[in-house]
């Protein structure tokens, strides 16, 4: 079975040519990283942090981070993290997935270990209308065109219906010896009548800007309990922040003595790019926030 793309023709084009020509237009681009990845290097990530919206919008930022993804070494696995926009639960897919550039193969095996291992179980109904993990799949065989037959990925919806620091926990103890890149897609602020946020009315892109940044220092500080908290203070439209907050769970169990006095240390966080869809168009009325992370 084959999990057939939704979002193609909506958030990316849904034609070969098309879509490789917009992803070299995100790299070149004034709010890109203005040129395409070059050589691998002898180098490893941990973890990047991109958005998940049309790549006219957030393309150049996600391609921040996909340019270091496609510089450094490719690992065996991607495990995909990203929030449920239709109200599904949480699940794994281990089905293959299609994209304009062709199939993308999940890594079954773990799959399998994660069901038995963990509280994820497979859930491909969950994964059939949402675009979060879709929109990552061309980005990625994009910056490995020249392995794309190699990629192989984990993809994972996650939404409030788990126990996070729980499933944190398990997720640290199955991947730490492994050679995982993982790969946490959300959106930040959506601000304005279409989504029901507006908290201010004056000063709108400043004020975007200030909650995103503290949003994003929470994050890159490792700090489980203060995003979190922050979260329910403000009420701040982070699509992506189940996701998020399980993969700060499974980081608290770095820098920790293991039961052989080992420990494993925290990647140091990177801030490539932040923007919003707002200072795109020039209209904040109603306004989605970018952002692209690499910890490496």
């Amino acid at each position: 079975m084959v999990r057939e793309n939704v979002a193609a023709g909506q958030f990316y084009p849904n034609d070969f040519g098309q879509l490789n020509k917009e992803l070299e237009e995100c790299f070149e681009s004034e709010r890109g990283p203005g040129a395409l990845p070059v050589s691998r290097k002898d180098t490893k990530i941990h973890t990047i942090l991109v958005p998940h919206a049309g790549y006219h919008f957030s393309g150049p930022c996600a391609a921040w981070a996909y340019k270091e993804v496609g510089e450094s070494k490719l690992p065996k696995t991607y495990v995909l993290l990203g929030p449920n926009h239709h109200g599904m639960g949480t699940g794994l897919s281990i089905e293959d997935w299609r994209t304009p550039f062709g199939l993308v193969k999940t890594e079954k095996n773990v799959i399998r270990d994660l069901k038995d291992t963990t509280d994820l179980q497979i859930k491909e109904q969950h994964h059939l209308a949402e675009h979060a993990l879709e929109v990552q799949l061309p980005f990625l065989q994009f910056v490995n065109k020249d392995r794309m037959q190699e990629i192989r990925i984990v993809p994972i919806t996650i939404s409030r219906d788990i126990d996070f620091k729980k499933l944190g926990k398990q997720l640290f103890e199955y991947s730490k010896n492994k050679d995982f890149v993982f790969i946490i897609s959300s959106d930040f602020t959506h601000y304005g009548p279409n989504y029901g946020y507006v908290p201010f009315a004056s000063d709108i892109p400043k004020n975007i800007n200030e909650m995103d940044q503290k949003a994003l220092e929470l994050i890159m500080n490792y700090d489980t309990e203060g995003f979190k908290n922050y979260i329910n203070k403000t009420g701040i439209t982070i699509c992506g922040y189940m996701p998020i907050l399980l993969w700060l769970a499974m980081m608290e169990n770095y820098d920790l003595p293991d039961e052989e006095d080992n420990t494993i240390e925290k990647p140091v966080p990177h801030l490539l790019m932040h923007y919003t869809s707002g200072d795109v168009i020039g209209d904040y009325k109603n306004s989605v926030s970018y952002a692209s992370i690499l910890f490496k």
